[in-house]
């Protein structure tokens, strides 16, 4: 006998009065979602296993019973399957939109009754891709403590991130800086001359189109700050979120060379994402909705390529240091701004650094792939990333990069790991009912986030990718949603420093000190994460193109300045050796610095050795 299509309707002799589906008693899947059919029905349609009902429809066959749900209504007619379920929603006053399309347009009913044959058929691998997708109220699948703890922990860095820009934007960009961002932005409209607004605006996303005047630079600096602190207090989550990744968008794309580091570009990814993954309600609360899974997917994700590209770009670099196991040797006085914890980490013997090597590679290519495992799996690998982003954080300045990094590998944990971690109880609250981002949307960010990462992966692996996918990757570039990651691809083995000098006479001359970087043999390394001091930062990588044989032509801009005896840069630096008037002469010395040892510091209190390698340039003479 042929099995009946879910479409031919057949009638029982004996309907009941009112809608009634028939289901597997014995199916853990199928009672769960009989158990959400009935949240959504209400009264209006009754529920029996089919286990009970087969006697009293001997028109039904036991087979269709088996496979599939039966819904059999007042008139006698009997459907199955996913136009069973659209029945079920219509009958309900829900959704009649699938029942028309259902009637109405083949291939999608099509389509659905290939779902449902498949979900029935493989009711074990459904049962288990449900349990994570719609978890309930289980506090070992559900995210919503994580979600809130992670969101306000972004709040936290947002805040770090817009505070730090705020304080030095003047002397970086502002309209007397080193390098005004009006500038840049009159450069920009001239390469662009005959493009739209709306064009220039695609080609470079920044409200400073708008106002490019130093009030506007501290109105997104200021409101940036405010924003994360409603963040931080978990109000308006959603269109918080849009404006502080749209701010520090905005920032960074005129922000030039000070604004151009990866922690940045990982800021604005990181954010893109979490307005995905907030929920559509005005304030954090614990009945919040669940998250988007699909979008915690994409978060572990982006954590994933952070962690396991710093790892590869180490070995595909070819570098002797990382490949030789010996580049810790060099690392903690060739780093861009070293603490006074680095200074003892240097003194370590060789197998400690060998070793320290050895767990770079652990966490930064193994640990990755243990995100995606089960909880047990992800909370080591939750206990070994954060443990790694302390361990950055207590020998190096970094920024807020540490406590992003941190941040990011909440999501790793579920909700009953929270409970213990916060000492609360781990029952969570059940869900109110209220607004989700629809899977459509969702959907499409997890297509468009892995196409855009193919080119990266390919990258690595050595292969190209399709020329649509890297226009595509092209398009969304100055979006800032998508980046590529890896940290110290090639380890320096020399540290070259250059000092700023001025004189009155071009015989005696008096040092520039900055706050942070080396100067001063004898002034210890100093901590000020997760403050990021941008100048101190370029100079170490001005310092470093010295070496590749190229002058970065921002260094003259940034002497300039100082020969003008401007404030707003000068309040960059530690000190001013000419505080009356500018000095008559300037001049850029290169040194090659080292951590003194142990000795040479005890003997004199340097922490530091340097060696004159010599001028940088010409010196800059009196102004004609």
């Amino acid at each position: 006998m042929r099995e009946r299509d879910s479409r031919e309707t057949i009638r029982v002799g004996s309907p009941p009065a009112k809608p009634l589906v028939a289901y597997d008693g014995r199916c853990a899947f199928c009672q769960r979602w009989v158990g959400r059919l009935k949240a959504i029905t209400g009264g209006r349609i009754d529920y029996e296993p089919s286990q009970q009902l087969a006697p009293r429809f001997p028109e039904i066959l036991p087979q269709a019973f088996e496979r599939s749900v039966q819904l059999i209504e007042p008139n006698g007619a009997v459907t199955e399957g996913a136009h069973a379920i659209a029945r079920i929603l219509s009958l309900a006053g829900k959704k009649r939109w699938a029942l028309w399309a259902y009637e109405h347009l083949p291939r999608p009913a099509k389509a659905a009754e290939a779902a449902y044959h498949w979900v029935a058929t493989h009711r074990d691998t459904a049962d288990v891709l449900d349990r994570w997708l719609l978890p309930g109220d289980d506090p070992k699948r559900s995210y919503r403590v994580a979600r809130s703890t992670f969101l306000r922990a972004l709040g936290v860095v947002y805040l770090c991130a817009f505070l730090s820009l705020w304080v030095q934007i003047d002397g970086l960009i502002g309209s007397r800086g080193i390098l005004p961002a009006r500038h840049f932005l009159a450069d920009v409209r001239g390469s662009l001359e005959g493009v739209s607004a709306v064009g220039r605006f695609v080609r470079l996303p920044t409200l400073c189109w708008i106002n490019d005047s130093d009030a506007s630079l501290h109105f997104l600096c200021g409101g940036g700050a405010s924003l994360a602190c409603l963040l931080i207090f978990g109000l308006l989550p959603v269109p918080v979120l849009f404006l502080l990744w749209f701010f520090y968008l905005s920032l960074t794309n005129i922000g030039q060379e000070f604004l151009g580091y990866q922690w940045d570009a990982l800021l604005l990814e990181a954010g893109f994402l979490t307005i995905f993954f907030a929920p559509l309600q005005w304030r954090l609360r614990a009945d919040n909705p669940r998250p988007s899974r699909v979008v915690l997917l994409l978060l572990r994700w982006l954590l994933f390529r952070l962690m396991f590209m710093s790892g590869a770009v180490k070995l595909l670099s070819g570098d002797a240091t990382w490949r030789g196991w010996t580049a810790m040797k060099y690392h903690y006085f060739t780093q861009p701004l070293p603490t006074w914890t680095s200074w003892y980490m240097h003194l370590m013997p060789d197998w400690f650094q060998s070793m320290s090597v050895g767990v770079t590679f652990f966490v930064e290519l193994l640990v990755p792939f243990l995100f995606f495992g089960s909880r047990r799996v992800r909370q080591f690998a939750f206990l070994a990333t954060l443990l790694f982003q302390l361990l950055i954080a207590g020998t190096g300045n970094y920024g807020f990069f540490n406590l992003l990094g941190i941040a990011l590998c909440m999501p790793l944990l579920d909700d009953a790991a929270w409970g213990w971690v916060l000492r609360r109880k781990t029952a969570v609250a059940p869900a109110a009912a209220g607004w989700r981002w629809p899977i459509w949307i969702t959907g499409a960010l997890v297509i468009l986030m892995l196409l855009l990462s193919a080119p990266i992966l390919l990258a690595l692996a050595g292969a190209e990718s399709p020329a649509s996918v890297a226009e595509l990757r092209h398009e969304f570039a100055p979006f800032m949603v998508n980046n590529s990651y890896g940290l110290f691809a090639i380890m320096t083995t020399q540290r070259p420093e250059i000092i700023i000098e001025g004189s009155d006479d071009g015989t005696n001359w008096k040092q520039y000190e900055f706050k942070w970087k080396p100067g001063e043999v004898t002034r210890r390394p100093r901590f000020c994460a997760p403050h990021m001091p941008r100048l101190d930062w370029q100079m170490w990588f001005a310092a470093l193109d010295l070496l590749r044989g190229r002058e970065d032509q921002w260094v003259w801009a940034f002497l300039q300045r100082l020969r003008e005896g401007d404030d707003t840069v000068l309040r960059l630096l530690a000190n001013n050796p000419f505080p009356d008037r500018p000095p008559t002469y300037l001049r850029a010395m290169v040194y090659d610095y080292r951590f003194a040892d142990w000795q040479t510091h005890r003997r004199t209190g340097a922490w530091w050795e340097r060696r004159l390698i010599g001028m940088w340039g010409e010196p800059m003479g009196p102004s004609r």
